[in-house]
């Protein structure tokens, strides 16, 4: 009699008989809970990353399968280098336009090439300590450059990169596919060198003369970046008023603070036609035209869906080709789940990168895992910056809630004040009955970094007045907070400047 000791081997084979031969069974691992699974996921972005680590972390064998850049939109095309753009035009802003006396401004000068050169390479280093390197040291991931598409519920088909071809057989799939801009069809635009945010983020040149097509966050954002980098820029969009989801009063505002830096805005028009001739483009409206330098559409994002074959696996998608899922982030077809921008939920990278972690507990079968978006902060990086999160007031009244809003500006802010940079205001919405706040919306110079702890707030429950009796430290920009959670129930103009 033979014995053998395993200790290390996390699971093994047993043979049954079948009548007609013998088949090879996984006996499932204690320590994991699972047999060992293979996970085929189809995307190699935010989404796909933390789906992977986490079903490995879990004992699957995976398998990544992505057709372009390892990394997804983020890093790549995205949130990594719009923010340096953004950041990069603010410095030579400040440079040529400050508030303090005293201090002599100048034409800044700058070198838009080395300017790229820098944004392009921190792009790499993110990509390659973020993505590639942890890549490698992934032992049950294994990465394969191509093109996959579904043969059927089960079995993914990969066009290798390199020409070869592959059949994945899978326990569990998950599509993480991103999405691209979306471009619409205007006569005379197919042909010619527009630009979509792509081209934007990485162009060598400063146009002296700037036509963006959309008003969205990605329009205002790179409009704001290339107006304080020198161009001139012209933002046309077919709504009335820009960021028509938000807050009105944000799109209002915004709108004027742009304006005075020179942005022009042609609201509720529509491009007719395009026409491009000796380096120049000219968009026809209707009754008027407008010339520039390069055109770039910011018409929004559509899923990378099309050339999956989703119907061979029976996958279900809405009217825009986005793959709806439910609460655990599984397609209609048991199996088979979704996350990120490929998706119909929230496009946030955050949103991707959480969904990922928890649909892989879901492929796993552990304890089901749900996203919850019901406190979803946002940030718009223009300057000033949008920050929302929770219910607007028009949000809670559609939803037959009672609520108190109260809007304190930043002229009394005691930072704002030593800033020179009073520009803004926050608002709170809060359910009247209870005082308990339901929602913020910001527009301040680095909003963003403050709407996390209203986040936090209204996911604690907590009242305007417990945000107003709490200690916030002065001189700070989120002591706005405590200002405008004050003002439900005293004057805060008649307020010294640090008063609990």
């Amino acid at each position: 009699m033979v014995y053998f000791f395993l200790p290390t081997v996390l699971y093994f084979l047993i043979a049954i008989h079948t009548g007609e031969g013998y088949e090879l069974f996984p006996i499932e691992n204690e320590s994991f809970g699972q047999s060992f699974r293979h996970v085929v996921i189809i995307g190699g972005g935010s989404g796909a990353f933390a789906a992977a680590i986490r079903s490995a972390e879990l004992g699957a064998r995976v398998t990544i399968v992505e057709r372009g850049t390892i990394g997804g939109t983020c890093v790549n095309a995205g949130c990594v280098p719009s923010k340096i753009l953004i950041r990069q035009a603010h410095h030579i802003h400040q440079s040529m336009s400050q508030p303090f006396e005293g201090i002599v401004t100048t034409k800044s000068e700058f070198s838009a090439p080395l300017l790229k050169k820098q944004r392009e390479e921190r792009v790499l280093e993110l990509r390659e300590e973020k993505y590639s390197r942890l890549l490698r040291g992934l032992p049950n991931v294994t990465f394969i450059e191509g093109m996959a598409s579904f043969q059927n519920e089960r079995v993914v088909h990969v066009r290798k990169n390199d020409g070869g071809e592959e059949l994945l057989e899978a326990d569990r799939i998950l599509v993480a596919t991103g999405s691209r801009p979306h471009i619409p069809e205007i006569p005379g635009l197919a042909g010619t060198p527009f630009w979509t945010s792509n081209e934007a983020l990485f162009s060598k040149d400063v146009p002296r003369e700037m036509v963006i097509l959309g008003a969205g966050f990605v329009a205002l954002e790179i409009g704001q970046a290339y107006q304080r980098l020198g161009s001139r820029v012209t933002i046309i969009d077919r709504n009335t008023q820009i960021l028509k989801r938000m807050d009105p009063e944000i799109g209002k505002d915004l709108e004027s603070f742009l304006s005075e830096e020179g942005i022009r805005f042609l609201p509720g028009a529509k491009v007719l036609a395009v026409e491009y001739e000796k380096g120049r483009f000219i968009a026809h409206l209707d009754g008027m035209t407008v010339e520039g330098d390069a055109f770039m559409l910011a018409t929004g994002r559509i899923a990378n869906t099309s050339g999956l074959f989703l119907e061979r696996a029976g996958v279900v998608t809405d009217s825009e080709g986005s793959i709806v899922v439910n609460g655990q982030l599984e397609t209609n077809v048991p199996g088979i789940f979704a996350v990120g921008d490929c998706t119909s939920l929230p496009k946030f990278v955050y949103v991707a990168a959480a969904a990922g972690t928890r649909a892989a507990i879901n492929m796993m079968e552990k304890e089901p895992s749900a996203l919850d978006l019901s406190v979803l902060p946002e940030v718009i990086f223009t300057d000033p910056q949008v920050a929302v999160v929770g219910l607007s007031e028009a949000d809670a009244v559609s939803r037959g809630v009672e609520v108190d809003v109260r809007r304190v500006f930043f002229d009394q802010v005691p930072r704002a004040l030593v800033n020179f940079d009073t520009r803004g205001w926050v608002k709170m919405v809060a359910e009247k009955k209870s005082g308990r706040l339901i929602g913020v919306q910001i527009l301040a110079p680095e909003g963003g970094e403050i709407i996390q702890t209203a986040a936090m707030a209204i996911t604690c429950g907590r009242t305007v007045r417990e945000i107003g009796d709490q200690f916030f430290p002065y001189l700070t920009m989120v002591e706005s907070l405590k200002l405008c959670a004050q003002s439900f129930y005293k004057d805060v103009k008649k307020l010294s400047c640090c008063a609990g």
